[in-house]
């Protein structure tokens, strides 16, 4: 494998924040990206199809979950930076599998971290985090300095995910963050998500109202709930600046690097995103029955 002098681990370069990762910095820097998947009985390639001849992008196999998948493949490529987006992201489900959900998203943080201890304490590492650690919020907004207050097991997986970082960079220095990414969307977002649901249900609706066919109407749950609506890849600029804080920070004095939410500091309602949608597609507001 031929690479240039810096290298980037990404895990979960399938998903929507892998893939859009790996395009920023394919455009935007000239090293080298590694990146990570579980190898699947069906491949799930369709984020990444277009950089799978890409010279300086390669892909392997990585799963977070096996640590001593993890500790090879790092030992191995000695990475500068390690960003790490593998997930298991849906709330819901974590009160099914809460096992699952703790494993993947925090066991798999532990392993990385002692494996960069172990073979490269100099990588940069990123770990995702989220809003759900928030939880029970007590300030509106959120920003750093919020206590942690998960109200679901995936938000305490996540949490334990932040401790274990935080640990790692106060005792032994690494440079270890995770940035608090509150809900982001993109072109790349996966179906089993609201607004991919929205968008897709839109599309056959106005699609089957064009060609005068019946049509069932979109169902949701609560659509007075409100969330961020950011871009996802203007998180992804947010958190290449987290990975290098010392190039955008004016305290040159700075030791330790610091964790960061990320939002667009506003909210809005599923109501307005599903009228916005068909709003688009050429639909009244008004047209739209609750």
């Amino acid at each position: 494998m031929k690479k240039d002098n810096i290298v980037i681990i990404i895990t979960g370069v399938t998903g929507q924040d892998g893939s859009l990762m790996t395009d920023y910095l394919l455009k935007n820097t000239k090293h080298t990206i590694i990146g990570g998947a579980r190898r699947l009985s069906v491949k799930n390639h369709d984020n990444i199809s277009h950089l799978l001849d890409h010279p300086r992008f390669f892909l392997i196999d990585l799963d977070v979950t096996d640590p001593q998948n993890i500790d090879k493949v790092i030992a191995e490529h000695k990475p500068h930076y390690f960003i790490n987006f593998a997930a298991n992201s849906f709330v819901g489900n974590s009160w099914t599998q809460p096992v699952n959900h703790m494993v993947t998203n925090c066991m798999s943080v532990l392993h990385q971290l002692e494996a960069i201890k172990r073979h490269c304490p100099q990588c940069r590492y990123y770990n995702a985090g989220s809003s759900e650690e928030f939880g029970d919020v007590i300030t509106q907004p959120q920003n750093e300095e919020h206590p942690l207050r998960p109200r679901s097991p995936y938000g305490a997986s996540k949490c334990s995910a932040r401790h274990l970082v935080k640990v790692y960079r106060d005792s032994y220095g690494l440079y270890a963050i995770q940035g608090w990414l509150f809900n982001h969307e993109g072109v790349r977002r996966g179906s089993e998500f609201v607004t991919r649901k929205i968008t897709q249900n839109v599309a056959r609706i106005s699609n089957e109202y064009v060609n005068k066919k019946n049509f069932e109407p979109l169902k949701l749950g609560n659509v007075e709930s409100r969330r961020d609506w950011s871009d996802t890849e203007d998180f992804m600029d947010g958190v290449w600046r987290m990975l290098n804080q010392e190039q955008y920070l004016t305290k040159t004095s700075k030791k330790t690097p610091d964790d960061y939410v990320l939002s667009s500091d506003e909210t809005h309602s599923i109501k307005e995103f599903v009228e916005e949608a068909f709003h688009i597609a050429g639909f009244h507001r008004s047209m739209c029955r609750w």
